[in-house]
């Protein structure tokens, strides 16, 4: 299901609200200020954002949920903003749309909200700080940007939310961190405690030591995989324009806004394009990618222009704003999860329609005679993904064969493998629990 709208910020009628999902059985309440995230009571304040924003003030009601969600009793929401949204136009951190952002977020807290912030930004301020005019394309020019740049996007952060007495903690990760399973659930801790501890988790890539094999390429990916460590209730994802178009708003007058997905479509794909922006790495298309994991996740996901007037506080409510995608009903166990979100994919395989009948509809492991072509270097126990002929993404798994004997066996029965490679454990590929569909 898809809601569109034209690319023309027009009023929204009333068919267009309503279909917006409704978000479990909710209820508008008058809030009033708590502190503790880890507070069982769902009390939440009056929202007024309005304290550094340079706008009026206007109280708003929260939605909130009588339920109790994830370990402390209070939802969370991750708040990503990239580079593209938090730079100045020259360069350099805006520090005065930092201070609104902030202040939403805070806003936010008071009512009951216990916020993550995935934040861009580092190697962007670090280029300001170092006088480089141009971003680097070597990998130590990059990190050493990063490495002044941290200390600065943290320093910034950390006296905003001060001025609201919040306080910050800086959680820095790789792909090396979250590919380990215990490793995994270490810094899922850490976000607990943090929260318990009435503390906003700032969160970045640390790319003062990730190289190309170890890095998530991108904030959007980082903010998924925060999400689902920690049991989001939303993700709101800051972007510089209104949401997913169904083609380039800046190339096309007749885009249309996609307001509500609830599918990935293999035309809302095609749509997403490639990377817009020349301060970040992220582009439509990792959003997507993050959709993909979200979804299947059951967490919603609002894609939104991060400049636009109170749009954090106005996502948490419900209100329509950018694209909405739906949390899938089917979604699946932690262990899963982080088989979908905690890895760096190594390699690719293409799938025959009747392997790909056999998983999407039969519930089967991956054997060697569905494969038709195997592509990058991977090892057994990597993360590879699973395609169709048409190249559409359909899941991801940890594959027992390494690409050089997978390479070898594709398209062979079981009862033909022995003698080709030796030290398989088992004729499946990829065995159904360790494999994600998607």
């Amino acid at each position: 299901m898809v809601s569109r709208r034209r690319s023309k910020r027009l009023a929204r009628s009333t068919a267009t609200k309503s279909t917006l999902p409704a978000r479990r059985s909710c209820s508008r309440v008058r809030l009033h200020r708590i502190r503790k995230c880890s507070s069982s009571k769902r009390n939440p304040s009056r929202i007024d954002a309005a304290a550094g924003s340079g706008r009026k003030s206007s109280a708003r009601a929260l939605e909130t949920c009588s339920e109790g969600d994830g370990v402390s009793g209070n939802r969370r929401i991750v708040v990503k903003v990239g580079s593209s949204t938090l730079s100045r136009e020259g360069g350099g951190l805006d520090r005065a749309y930092a201070a609104g952002l902030v202040a939403q977020v805070a806003a936010l807290k008071a009512a009951g909200w216990c916020p993550i912030v995935v934040t861009s930004g580092a190697i962007a301020a670090g280029m300001e700080a170092l006088g480089l005019e141009n971003r680097p394309d070597d990998m130590p020019s990059l990190q050493a940007a990063a490495s002044v740049g941290q200390v600065r996007v943290l320093g910034m952060y950390a006296e905003l939310f001060a001025a609201h007495e919040i306080e910050v903690g800086q959680v820095l990760v790789t792909r090396h961190d979250t590919a380990d399973r215990q490793a995994y659930l270490n810094a899922r801790n850490t976000f607990d405690r943090l929260l318990s501890l009435d503390a906003v988790p700032v969160v970045n890539e640390n790319d003062t030591v990730a190289v190309e094999e170890i890095k998530f390429g991108d904030n959007d990916t980082l903010a998924a995989l925060v999400a689902v460590m920690v049991g989001a209730d939303l993700v709101v994802l800051l972007t510089d324009i209104e949401g997913l178009y169904s083609a380039d708003p800046r190339v096309d007058a007749e885009a249309e806004l996609l307001e509500h997905i609830s599918e990935l479509t293999d035309q809302i794909i095609s749509a997403a394009g490639g990377a817009g922006s020349d301060v970040g790495s992220g582009g439509m298309a990792t959003k997507l990618d993050a959709a993909r994991v979200l979804m299947k996740a059951g967490i919603p996901l609002v894609i939104c222009d991060g400049r636009r007037d109170n749009v954090v506080v106005d996502a948490a409510e419900g209100l329509p704003v950018g694209t909405y995608f739906a949390a899938g009903s089917d979604s699946i166990g932690a262990r899963k999860l982080w088989i979908a979100v905690g890895h760096n994919t190594c390699g690719e395989v293409v799938i025959d329609d009747g392997a790909k009948e056999a998983l999407l509809a039969r519930g089967k492991s991956l054997l060697p005679a569905g494969i038709v072509s195997v592509s990058g270097t991977f090892k057994a126990g990597d993360a590879i993904v699973l395609k169709d002929l048409a190249g559409a993404i359909l899941a991801r798994g940890l594959t027992a064969y390494s690409s050089a004997d997978l390479d070898r066996v594709k398209g062979m029965r079981s009862c033909d493998i022995a003698g080709v490679v030796s030290g398989v454990c088992g004729t499946e590929v990829v065995h159904r629990d360790h494999l994600v569909i998607l």
